[in-house]
């Protein structure tokens, strides 16, 4: 499995200014609407029940939320990049300013595994993250989120 597999450049955004953690929920919703048509309202009711859970942040900036969408067919990927980062309940309660989201099918259990843990891999990279928080360029990020897995590899 390939990041340039589950995520699409155009669900790639930076946003200037978001005011909370419920605000990004949203924010993730309203793009994987845009980019795979998944229903917005039922991505961020997803997105939110999962945090009910646990907090996806991860730690060092990062945050991984996720969850499950009745209908969908294939494991998809929202990357969201934030200029001024936000309290989002990190296991290091350090805010957090790069957000990749991850929507995958109901009974998808190994493929949602294997994305999440590819995105955790290339995001726990201090290089990529650099990288990323250097630029604000859509198209770049997306260059930098899908090129590092291939240098990891080699």
């Amino acid at each position: 499995m390939k990041i340039s597999t589950i995520l699409r450049p155009e669900a790639v955004k930076v946003i200037t200014s978001a005011t909370s953690k419920k605000r990004l929920l949203h924010d993730l919703g309203e793009l994987a609407a845009s980019v795979y048509k998944i229903n917005a309202a039922t991505a961020v009711e997803a997105l939110i029940e999962r945090e009910t859970l646990g907090p996806t942040g991860v730690g060092h900036g990062v945050a991984l939320p996720h969850a499950r969408i009745p209908g969908l067919d294939a494991v998809q990927g929202a990357f969201i990049l934030l200029e001024k980062p936000i309290d989002f309940d990190a296991v290091d309660r350090a805010p957090v300013d790069i957000i990749f989201a991850l929507f995958a099918p109901e009974n998808a259990g190994v493929e949602h595994l294997k994305a999440l843990a590819l995105v955790s891999r290339t995001l726990r990279e201090p290089s990529v993250c650099t990288k990323l928080r250097a630029n604000t360029d859509p198209v770049t990020l997306y260059t930098i989120l899908t090129e590092a897995q291939t240098v990891q590899a080699a």
